[in-house]
């Protein structure tokens, strides 16, 4: 039997709500946690547009996220995450301190300025409006959230991006992820070996307009520094989806999130590799679930 939901939120303790200007062409997307969970980032495109990702490196005092923020706008989309914080204040969500909680929303961009109408970006309402939107239902998929103006590469070749999520399984391991994709590289099925999206042929005239970003969770109970080698491993999804990867114009960013609730004998490799696989899935769905927009063809029309 196959399963309902196959996506991110098929794991327990995780909701998804998007924002999306579909005339505008961007959006943003929020990946709630019931709790506060561990977790980690890989950051490797050279062209990134973070925020708190310093708080989830190993060592560091915090580690854990109440929510992460996945947003269109380049750097401008990340004021949307202050809306998300805005939404888990008035929960009483957050690091404690002494003035009261504060919430943890690192967040990650893509660059999509180039469709639709550039002076639109998600702001603190959008990533306000995403929260209350989360819901534990299967994420919709392709021009919705951050993914609503993703592209696949530049110039005359370029075709339509969009967000996808998907699961992998090996034994009791399981690893959902959910990635928004606007690479400069053309995308493959990682299993057929089929290209599913043509790279362009022209240099891109300006650097810095293509990513993916995305996030990963597993079920297994995780410390951070297991976390950050599980972000590190997705990466290898990635690449085997999208070529090239982690280039001078992609700003390439995976979170990776613990989301189980006991200790488990596990494998770490094993968990990593799952991991992969559900990122690779997940960014094939985001090229498959994409349809034509801004006079961009899609891969399927």
């Amino acid at each position: 039997m196959v399963d309902a939901n196959s996506t991110l939120t098929a794991l327990p303790g995780v909701r998804v709500g998007h924002w999306t200007d579909a005339n505008a062409g961007t959006g943003c997307t929020v990946v709630l946690f019931e709790r506060a969970v561990p977790a980690a980032v890989d950051v490797r495109g050279s062209a990134p547009g973070t925020r708190e990702t310093d708080a989830l490196h190993p060592g560091g005092l915090v580690g854990h996220a109440d929510a992460i923020l996945l947003t269109g706008g380049s750097a401008f989309g990340l004021s949307a995450a202050d809306g998300v914080m805005r939404y888990l204040e008035a929960r009483e969500r957050g690091f404690p301190t002494a003035a009261g909680p504060v919430p943890i929303v690192p967040a990650a961009v893509i660059y999509d300025l180039s469709v639709g109408d550039s002076s639109v970006r998600p702001t603190a309402v959008s990533g306000e409006e995403a929260a209350t939107a989360a819901t534990v239902h299967s994420v919709p998929q392709g021009n919705v959230g951050a993914g609503t103006g993703a592209t696949i590469g530049f110039g005359a070749g370029r075709m339509k991006g969009g967000l996808g999520s998907a699961m992998s399984r090996n034994g009791e391991v399981e690893a959902a992820a959910l990635a928004v994709v606007n690479p400069a590289g053309a995308v493959y099925d990682p299993i057929s070996g089929c290209q599913l999206a043509a790279a362009s042929t022209t240099p891109p005239r300006s650097p810095g307009q293509n990513t993916t970003i995305g996030i990963v969770a597993v079920n297994s109970m995780l410390e951070r520094w297991q976390l950050q080698k599980i972000a590190e491993m997705s990466h290898d999804g990635l690449a085997r989806a999208v070529r090239p990867s982690h280039g001078m114009n992609d700003g390439d960013a995976i979170f990776a999130v613990a989301l189980g609730t006991r200790t488990r004998d596990f494998d770490l490799t094993a968990v990593g590799h799952t991991a992969a696989e559900a990122f690779s899935a997940a960014i094939v769905q985001g090229v498959l679930r994409a349809r034509p927009a801004y006079g961009l063809p899609a891969a399927l029309t």
